[in-house]
């Protein structure tokens, strides 16, 4: 048997005074990120972190938003380690295939699973991770990610 779910909603429209940058595709997720309760990431097509939820941060190891925002997401401290028993940090070639990455490269949804390890653990954490390119005039500007803790 199907099953079908609606759901109504106000239209969205940029508050009146707004610049055209707030008003873009790519700002509206940026301040939607910024505030969302939900571990999520923005990037732009340069890798730059530009958002990040502060549950993200902490489910990626991260600190806080203000530590990460701006810089890149690899060298803005998170730290990928791979799947085995004694974890090493993965390498370009790999991290090239993570979701945000992907999503952003290939202009298309990525999915998978991440391990990420924190600054003072041995342990590693496992976060799903679905990506999904944000674009602007129809290319691809960055990539948008939600997280899970698996």
């Amino acid at each position: 048997m199907a099953h079908v779910e609606l759901s109504l909603s106000d239209v969205f429209a940029p508050p009146a005074g707004s610049t055209e940058q707030e008003s873009d595709n790519f700002g509206q997720w940026s301040g939607m990120v910024s505030r969302a309760a939900e571990p999520c990431l923005l990037i732009d097509a340069g890798t730059t972190v530009v958002a990040i939820s502060s549950s993200g941060c902490a489910l990626l190891c991260l600190g806080a938003p203000g530590d990460v925002i701006g810089l890149p997401l690899l060298e803005g401290g998170l730290r990928l380690v791979d799947f085995t028993a004694s974890p090493s940090e993965l390498t370009e070639q790999e991290t090239d295939k993570i979701p945000p990455l992907l999503a952003l490269h290939s202009g298309r949804l990525a999915r998978g699973l991440l391990r990420v390890q924190g600054p003072n653990s041995d342990a590693g954490r496992t976060v799903d991770a679905i990506s999904t390119p944000v674009l602007t005039d129809g290319v691809v500007a960055g990539s948008l990610t939600f997280l899970s803790a698996v």
